[in-house]
């Protein structure tokens, strides 16, 4: 299936959208905020809005269905600490860390090697040479991005910790789109997307006041509150928009080959914004990793 010229726009915005996202949660950040707040309150926002956009769509159909049957609940939670909770403080701790380049290498691109793995283990699948030596190349890629990071940055054992914080976001990635599969089956994906930010943000409140920075609220300046908004609106609200209705349209296989261009934004928007800067040696992990997702996920 082709895809048309307004969606492809549609989608080159999105990853403008999701490629810069690494770069604003460093900016926001800098401003003094923890990961944990960022990701709280992008969430509460996002999930407002959600929430929010499906009782109008409620209002429009008076057939569209609101609640999830009780069963289906913990597969909801679960869905929400896998591609939420966990998943964006892991993302932004790793930011903090190892920085934003570093962070969309790894989380991006593994992402497709381990769903292809999981998925394989699950459904007792022989993964074909091919696909073995795409992983294999794509864990060399990984190991070269790691330790050329940590040889090439001063705060060497910060940087290794941060990647290696970044290394349980593509797992717990992969977890939560396997594990989403089902029961988007069940339901309307839209509806399962509003569950998980509304879910996911909820679940960030214990560790923001565990953190015990509430008090900081009424501190966070213009620059951290445009962050925060720019991260709930266009890369959570509009950008899960974009995403379902492109593949609604266009299918998963063209709309998810747009995300191989999602480190390349944000290594350039990091460059030039962030003043981070790439080591020969993460340059050429990142290749691997990429010439090894080509081999994975080829058909």
């Amino acid at each position: 299936m082709a895809i048309s010229r307004f969606n492809a726009f549609l989608m080159l915005t999105l990853i403008l959208f999701w490629g810069s996202s690494f770069v604003v949660v460093k900016i926001a950040l800098e401003e003094g905020l923890s990961p944990i707040e960022i990701a709280t309150f992008r969430f509460l926002i996002a999930g407002a809005l959600f929430i929010t956009a499906v009782f109008v769509e409620k209002k429009r159909k008076s057939d569209y269905r609101l609640l999830v049957k009780r069963k289906d609940f913990p597969a909801l939670l679960l869905l929400a600490l896998t591609g939420v909770t966990f998943f964006f403080i892991a993302q932004y701790t790793g930011i903090q860390m190892a920085g934003a380049s570093i962070a969309a290498i790894l989380v991006c691109l593994l992402s497709p090697v381990l769903i292809t793995v999981f998925s394989r283990i699950i459904f007792k699948e022989h993964l074909v040479k091919r696909q073995a030596l795409g992983i294999g190349i794509a864990a060399v890629g990984t190991f070269i991005v790691i330790v050329g990071g940590t040889l090439d940055v001063s705060g060497s054992s910060t940087f290794f910790l941060g990647s290696l914080i970044l290394l349980s976001t593509p797992i717990l990635w992969a977890t939560y789109s396997l594990l989403g599969k089902k029961i988007m089956d069940s339901y309307s994906p839209f509806l399962v997307v509003t569950y998980v930010n509304a879910l996911g943000g909820l679940c960030l409140i214990p560790p923001y006041l565990a953190e015990n920075s509430s008090y900081k609220i009424t501190k966070i300046g213009f620059n951290g509150w445009s962050a925060i908004l720019y991260l709930a609106i266009t890369c959570s609200f509009i950008g899960y928009y974009i995403w379902l209705y492109v593949m609604k349209k266009t299918g998963a296989a063209i709309t998810s080959s747009f995300l191989f261009a999602e480190p390349l934004v944000t290594v350039s928007f990091a460059t030039q914004f962030a003043g981070e800067r790439l080591s020969s040696l993460i340059i050429v992990g990142g290749i691997l990793i990429f010439i090894g997702v080509f081999w994975v996920t080829r058909k």
